[in-house]
């Protein structure tokens, strides 16, 4: 700029910084309800940006031919949590009433003669705030988004690791989540091919409006999704975007802090699903309880046994020998009738019961060898509390 402010008037500004300031903010007060809201820690950040800002204005125009350095200038006077607080779309209000403060007292300050010059300088500068802005908020963007994925890696990493603590729900926080909404692991094959698989399955849970987390370990894709009030449909949905192979989830829980549960069940059945290979996808880590237990995971022998072989055994000798007579016929009603002296309709009624009990049926193919894996199971367990 070859044209500047003469010295008495830029004096003058600077000496009227601090006032100008002052009713800067103001009127933000007055013509923005959010502002308003704002704790008087921040409020004073924002005053403390304003004056810099006028500082900033004064000496750029003392020296028209340096380079402005108004990140540190202008943006320096308040700490970096004033961009978590105050969005792009507001920072570009409270600059526009900064400036309009200033054009509106451009006659008071200047020296005569100097209006238009001092104007013009204030258009000039604000423009040069507006990219130093652009600036602050893509620089922050950029940082924050490196250290949520080095937080959301290390979180998914935890739950795949069993870690149950109540950190996790803090560091989740830390992303945005909430601590009780319920939450569902995913796991399966990475997408081949793909440099970023992360921002398709993103996609896929947002567009649902799904909170989601996701890792990739290994080969594995582990997605974490929460927030819907149903989520086997997000699975469902987000499975789409996984490789090719069985893509299985675990059951819902109340929140991030017994995430690790839903994500060892989700891990231990993608490990045994390949024993199951007619399996949907997406399937249920329950669904594959028989497979894993034969895979040796402890947690679903326990979950066999107490939602399956012990409410059999509970019902009384009847309803076992009925279930144990249908799976040694095949599903035969009148063989199983036959072999065990009572009615057809006596073994239909055990049959429902049995049904009612552990949500199986033995004429059911998968049913039937649920309920094989679960009897055989509890025998080898040798649980003389419950046989003998």
């Amino acid at each position: 700029m070859t044209d500047r402010p003469s010295a008495a008037t830029l004096r003058r500004l600077e000496r009227s910084s601090g006032a100008l300031a002052t009713q800067a903010v103001a009127r933000m007060d007055e013509e923005l309800p959010w502002f308003r809201t704002m704790p008087a820690d921040q409020r004073s950040w924002v005053t403390l940006v304003a004056q810099a800002g006028l500082a900033s204005l004064v000496e750029w125009c003392r020296h028209p031919g340096r380079p402005p350095r108004l990140t540190g200038e202008v943006f320096g006077a308040a700490p970096r949590e004033l961009v978590r607080v105050v969005a792009l779309k507001q920072t570009v209000d409270l600059i526009k009433i900064t400036v309009e403060t200033l054009e509106d007292h451009v006659t008071s300050v200047a020296e005569p003669g100097d209006e238009e010059m001092l104007r013009l300088a204030v258009l000039q500068f604000s423009r040069e705030v507006a990219f130093a802005t652009a600036h602050v908020y893509a620089s922050f963007a950029e940082s924050r988004g490196a250290w949520d994925a080095r937080l959301e890696a290390l979180l998914v990493d935890a739950l795949v690791r069993g870690e149950r603590s109540e950190e996790l729900a803090g560091r989740a926080a830390a992303l945005g989540w909430s601590a009780m909404n319920p939450v569902t692991v995913v796991v399966g094959p990475a997408p081949e091919g793909i440099a970023d698989p992360h921002g398709a399955v993103r996609r896929a849970a947002r567009g649902l409006r799904s909170e989601v987390l996701v890792g990739v370990h290994a080969d594995e894709l582990v997605v974490v999704l929460g927030g819907h009030e149903d989520l086997p449909a997000v699975v469902t949905r987000v499975a789409e975007e996984f490789g090719p192979g069985p893509v299985v989830y675990g059951p819902v829980v109340d929140g991030l802090g017994r995430a690790g549960d839903s994500a060892a069940a989700a891990l231990a059945g993608r490990r045994a699903a390949r024993a199951w290979p007619e399996a949907p996808r997406p399937v249920t880590a329950d669904a594959l309880l028989p497979e894993r237990a034969l895979d040796g995971d402890p947690l679903a022998r326990a979950a066999l046994r107490d939602e399956v072989a012990g409410p059999l055994h509970a019902a009384g000798s009847g309803v076992l020998e009925t279930v144990r007579a249908v799976l040694a016929s095949g599903g035969n009603l009148e063989a199983s009738a036959r072999a065990i002296f009572v009615h057809p309709n006596t073994v239909r009624y055990r049959l429902k019961r049995a049904a009612e009990l552990t949500g199986l049926s033995a004429t059911d193919p998968r049913g039937g060898w649920t309920l094989q894996v679960a009897l055989a199971l509890a025998h080898l367990d040798r649980d003389r509390s419950l046989w003998e």
